[in-house]
């Protein structure tokens, strides 16, 4: 008996579901604005800055508020609790959807990779064919726009679906192919799809969509692809910890800066590049007469993802500082936001701020060089003023084998010094 005690004792906590109803408003009023937005601008003028503000601050109220998902499926990674068997079937829960975790080292290199990548569709559109390139390009984004569309869509199917929407499919085939191991793994490839009927529904229709879309290319459709991209992003990927979200923000600070000013590299690739790598705003409803297309303005998605990364992590912050249970994940949970609110509110001044100097200077702005310097110092005097800065840098998200790694190398480092150090003595 005592053994079994101690058995029970030891084991990580299963949780009970939330019992509480309580909807949080903002997120309510930021689901109706990405909604009513796409709506009310294929029929009504709405002024493009009003539009692109209150579209983007929704996007990320919104995404950030899906990532603290990230909280539930670090906390079963670690072993902290134990989530419940099906109640209908008794089957073990299905694996959590994959996320990133960035590295130091990936931090670092991000902006040359980005460099790398600018320039090539730099050159591309320089010595090959626009339509080929654009071509290519679409085909892409349209293969993963199907994903991240069948994602963002399959909650929605579920809701209507109900129990049946529940209903996984899973099947498998082995598949001979001749490509190289390095691709495809040795032959024959074991094929396994693992899904729910509303999955199936959402993809069906996300492949419908995309075909439409490759089609006719339609700004509205070009913005729900950016949209899904966007929110997908922000709920999946993570930082890991403040000081590498830091990193990044000042790489991508230059980065920004120099692509935009000292080059026409940038505008170049986002005037040309026919994809959903952006989100259109209209500035007029009625088409030219000879393009027969309506006047539209332009927000890349790295001047959205890469700032909600950073808010994502903020918000997870202050859910772990506000001791909110990670498991089972209450998007709608009331806490004390402190760093994602006035972050938040930081990007929203900095967005306006780089919309007020296009307008006035008529030039294209790097949004990066005034939304960076908005985040890291909206959050770092959020956290002097709450006098939790060392509590800010040593929150981390990284896996437990990065932390090992970490310190290992730092034990290493110590133990070559201390050799060194020890020669020179003698």
């Amino acid at each position: 008996m005592s053994s079994a005690a101690e058995t029970t004792a030891a084991s990580p906590p299963t949780p009970e579901a939330p019992t509480s109803t309580t909807k949080n408003p903002l997120l309510l009023l930021s689901y109706g604005l990405i909604i009513g937005l796409w709506f009310v601008t294929q029929k009504i003028l709405v002024p493009y800055v009003a539009h692109l503000l209150l579209l983007v601050i929704s996007l990320l109220y919104v995404g950030c508020h899906w990532s603290l998902v990230l909280r539930e499926e670090q906390a079963i990674s670690r072993g902290d609790v134990v989530p419940p068997n099906d109640p209908d079937d008794g089957s073990p829960p299905p694996p959590p959807p994959p996320s990133e975790t960035l590295r130091k080292e990936d931090a670092m290199q991000f902006p040359l990779m980005g460099s790398a990548s600018l320039f090539s569709l730099y050159l591309a559109f320089k010595f090959f064919d626009k339509e080929y390139v654009n071509l290519l390009i679409s085909l892409y984004f349209c293969a993963i726009g199907c994903l991240a569309l069948t994602v963002t869509c399959a909650p929605l199917f579920a809701s209507f679906l109900g129990k049946l929407g529940a209903k996984r499919f899973k099947f498998g085939k082995p598949v001979n192919h001749s490509l190289p191991a390095f691709i495809f793994g040795e032959s024959p490839m074991d094929l396994e799809v693992d899904l729910t009927l509303a999955e199936g529904f959402a993809f069906v229709a996300s492949v419908v969509f995309c075909g439409f879309y490759f089609k006719t290319k339609h700004w509205t459709m070009n913005n729900v692809l950016g949209i899904s991209f966007c929110l997908q992003g922000i709920e999946r990927f993570s930082l890991g910890t403040y000081k590498i979200g830091a990193i990044l923000l000042v790489g991508l600070f230059f980065y920004d800066i120099f692509w935009v000013f000292g080059t026409d590299v940038m505008v170049t690739v986002a005037k040309n590049l026919d994809g959903p790598i952006k989100i259109l705003f209209p500035r007029t409803i009625i088409p030219d007469p000879i393009t027969k297309k309506i006047e539209l303005s332009l927000l890349g998605l790295g001047d959205i993802v890469i700032p909600g990364f950073f808010l994502s992590i903020l918000l997870r912050f202050d859910a772990a500082n506000a001791k909110v249970p990670a498991y089972p994940t209450d998007i709608h949970a009331s806490f004390a936001k402190p760093y994602f609110h006035s972050c938040l509110i930081a990007y929203f001044l900095g967005l306006a701020t780089t919309l007020y100097v296009m307008i006035v200077w008529e030039a294209a702005q790097p949004a990066l060089l005034y939304l960076v310097p908005a985040c890291l110092g909206s959050s770092m005097m959020c956290a002097f003023v709450r006098g939790e800065v060392d509590l800010l840098f040593a929150y981390s998200e990284e896996e437990e084998e990065e932390k090992e790694e970490e310190k290992d190398a730092v034990t290493t480092d110590d133990d070559n010094k201390g050799e060194t150090e020890g020669k020179k003595v003698q």
